[in-house]
């Protein structure tokens, strides 16, 4: 018979058999999420204040950079609490809440990026509808759509743990709360839980990457038939930075996939390491890489910076 332990708290977890050193992995942490909360922030300062950046494609940047703040803040306040205070406690609501939001918030990024596939993809093969296509009202209506994909899809698996009860170890392996360890938890039947994600991945990250994918090859094609090659490398220059946090994205996707599935004989350690990097890369990347790559981003920081004035 299971110790009924439902009504205890879950136990967060940091970095197993490394506790004594907590305060020092907590510096390179911090740092990446100082990083990442100035360079997404800055990112959204630019795109409201400079007029020039007024345009389809950056208010999907401004979208990628919210959603990238949204999931910094979601996990930080466990994360650091764990590795500075060892607050290891958290209630079961602010467990599944913050579970809810990661899961969601992954799957609006990735909704974000084929949304900005389609801006390119208009914004070359279609160049002169572009305008007309992609109006600002069209825009939020993509955007909202994205949200409602990623916050309605996560609800039926997160409301059952709310009703489970919880009579085995009540230790979560991260220092934030996942959908897949607290339900293992559960003294419950967890098919439903079991199945509606792997459905769910199918129907998103996959579909979403194979859209993106089939998208630049329509793409290339346009490119290819471009007669002037200055004109061809003008083109999918534009194309270079959400190539970059596609890659960044979805690489770091397979990774946490394959580790977990074909990991099994790999160290605690390296499991809970890359999970950290699935949180914490892009939203660390994807301001540098637009920041490097997209020249009216790079003017706009000069001028922020040196105190101009944007034209």
């Amino acid at each position: 018979m299971w110790l009924n332990v439902s009504s205890a708290p879950f136990l967060l977890t940091g970095f197993p058999g490394l506790e004594a050193a907590h305060h020092w992995i907590s510096i390179p942490f911090f740092a990446i999420y100082v990083s990442v909360l100035l360079g997404n922030g800055v990112l959204l300062y630019l795109i409201k204040d400079d007029h020039n950046l007024h345009e389809p494609m950056y208010y999907f940047l401004a979208m990628l950079a919210g959603t990238d703040l949204m999931v910094t803040l979601t996990t930080m306040p466990t994360v650091m609490g764990v590795l500075w205070l060892n607050h290891r406690e958290t209630s079961h609501g602010a467990c599944f809440l913050q579970a809810y939001f990661i899961h969601s918030l992954s799957i609006v990024e990735s909704g974000i990026l084929l949304a900005m596939a389609y801006d390119r993809f208009i914004a070359i093969c279609t160049p002169l509808r572009y305008s007309s296509i992609l109006t600002h009202s069209q825009v939020i209506k993509i955007g909202l759509g994205v949200l409602m994909r990623g916050f309605l899809s996560l609800v039926p698996p997160i409301l059952p743990l709310y009703w489970f009860p919880y009579c085995r170890s009540h230790v979560l392996s991260h220092a934030f709360c996942l959908h897949q360890d607290v339900m293992k938890l559960a003294c419950a039947d967890i098919t439903f839980n079991r199945i509606y994600p792997v459905v769910l991945v199918a129907l998103t990250f996959f579909l979403d990457v194979l859209i993106i994918v089939f998208s630049y090859i329509l793409i290339l094609k346009t490119v290819m038939g471009i007669a002037s090659g200055e004109e061809r490398a003008k083109a999918l220059n534009t194309c270079v930075s959400h190539i970059s946090c596609v890659l960044v994205f979805y690489i770091t996707v397979i990774g946490l996939t394959f580790i977990h599935r074909f990991g099994k004989h790999a160290p605690h350690v390296v499991h809970i390491t890359m999970s950290y990097v699935y949180f914490l890369f892009p939203p660390f990347m994807n301001p540098i890489i637009y920041s490097i790559k997209t020249k009216q981003i790079q003017k706009s920081i000069i001028c922020l910076f040196s105190g101009q004035n944007r034209t």
